[in-house]
């Protein structure tokens, strides 16, 4: 069997990306590609487990780059409007425009046991039953609570932010739960980072990773710890939560909360500045690094 430190499993997609007063552009990627490539900066074994038709092999290309192993089962590619309605750049408002299936355990091959974070979109039962499976199996896991939470309103495509009510069921599974200030919010009711942490602990989250406008907050054993970003631009936001959790991730498979978290925030920062996937090196982020510290 193939062995990993780290497998990321979730859909591709395309997005049109509305900023505040900006222009419009077209976004190719999707959260498995934002943090799988985010996690392979670090010289780590990553792999993607993921769907595209054939025409859209294309979309894979930047993981290819990197040497990212890629498992890819035939399916069709998502695509969201997402429009920023605000200068506050947690505020969001998305369209489904194509709908994608969800993933099985059926689509994933056989790897050795290692950690796993999911970050897909579908049916929260299909993604319980996901979870259960891999964790049968032996894996450690990661879940991007933003599948869960964002549920798509049939009719108009778009996309609410809804309550989710097997919550503390997934969460008491993972090993990692990663959020952002507004999915936190939904689920806890609170608006305050260090509350919704120490809420999500108390139902089960071993390890707690919140985003926010201004930087990531990592809630683990009762200790809260908080790094700022420090980009310049945020021309590159899609992907931030991605790119903070496959950085963050790899880099916690050999140091600290704190260190993995200062990481994390650099590197997302540095990605910030541009769009797309993270595209600097490891000695970028080191020296980035240097630049914040937790608050």
């Amino acid at each position: 069997m193939k062995r990993y430190d780290i497998v990321f499993v979730g859909q591709m997609g395309k997005g049109t990306i509305i900023p505040f007063n900006g222009s419009p552009f077209v976004e190719l990627g999707s959260p498995v590609l934002f943090a799988a490539i985010a996690a392979s900066s670090l010289g780590k074994r990553i792999a993607a487990v993921t769907k595209v038709s054939e025409s859209e092999e294309y979309l894979l290309k930047p993981m290819k780059a990197v040497d990212i192993d890629l498992f890819v089962r035939p399916g069709e590619v998502g695509e969201i409007h997402i429009v920023f309605p605000t200068v506050d750049v947690d505020e969001r408002e998305s369209f489904v425009v194509k709908d994608v299936a969800s993933l099985s355990i059926d689509d994933i091959p056989s790897f050795e046991p290692c950690l796993v974070h999911l970050c897909c979109f579908g049916v929260r039962k299909s993604q319980l039953d996901l979870m259960q499976a891999l964790k049968t199996l032996g894996f450690r896991l990661s879940i991007d609570m933003q599948g869960l939470v964002f549920q798509t309103d049939i009719a108009t495509g778009a996309v609410n932010l809804r309550d989710v009510p097997e919550k503390k069921e997934i969460i008491s599974i993972a090993d990692f739960v990663k959020l952002d200030a507004m999915e936190a919010r939904t689920l806890t009711g609170t608006e305050v980072l260090q509350d919704q942490a120490g809420i999500l602990e108390g139902w089960g989250s071993s390890e707690t990773i919140i985003t926010s406008s201004e930087g990531v907050l990592a809630r683990n054993r009762g200790k809260d710890m908080f790094a700022r970003f420090t980009n310049k631009g945020t021309r590159g936001r899609m992907g931030r939560g991605d790119t903070v959790m496959g950085s963050y991730l790899a880099r916690r498979l050999d140091h600290s909360v704190e260190d993995s978290l200062r990481f994390a925030a650099a590197l997302t920062s540095i990605k910030m500045e541009s769009t797309g996937p993270f595209t600097g090196s490891f000695e970028d982020v080191l020296e980035r690094m240097d630049v914040g510290s937790p608050g």
